[in-house]
């Protein structure tokens, strides 16, 4: 019971943090979450992308209409399968994820707790 709910404090300081992002940027944290991974790579296919968010085919869909419609993303064919579709970060997206510093909006005491708990091996281990 008490592991459940340290989840929940967990999951509404991430909401809170959430709703702080999106008032700042202008964008959902999901979206801001997508660019980020998009940075990683060149480009990169929409399944991917929701394995790396943790999101569901519909949700993924969603995050990269959106962002593609805001002109952060560019969706492009694959060159070996045409079925296949690719998405790749815009200028105008690498400019905007590189405008983000999470330090201007204020992280939630337990947030900030658990991110100061993280080591370096931890993180590289993911």
């Amino acid at each position: 019971m008490d592991r459940l709910c340290k989840i929940r404090d967990l999951q509404r300081a991430v909401m809170r943090f959430e709703a702080d992002f999106e008032a700042h940027y202008g964008i959902t944290l999901n979206e801001g979450m997508a660019l980020c991974t998009l940075s990683k790579s060149e480009k990169m296919c929409p399944g991917e992308v929701g394995e790396r968010l943790g999101l569901t085919p519909s949700n993924t869909s969603k995050v990269l209409r959106a962002i593609e419609t805001k002109g952060w993303v560019v969706r492009e064919l694959c060159c070996k399968d045409r079925r296949q579709m690719h998405y790749a970060l815009t200028p105008q997206g690498r400019e905007l994820l590189a405008s983000i510093h999470c330090s201007e909006v204020e992280l939630p005491e337990l947030l900030e707790r658990w991110l100061r708990s993280e080591t370096p091996q931890e993180e590289s281990g993911r």
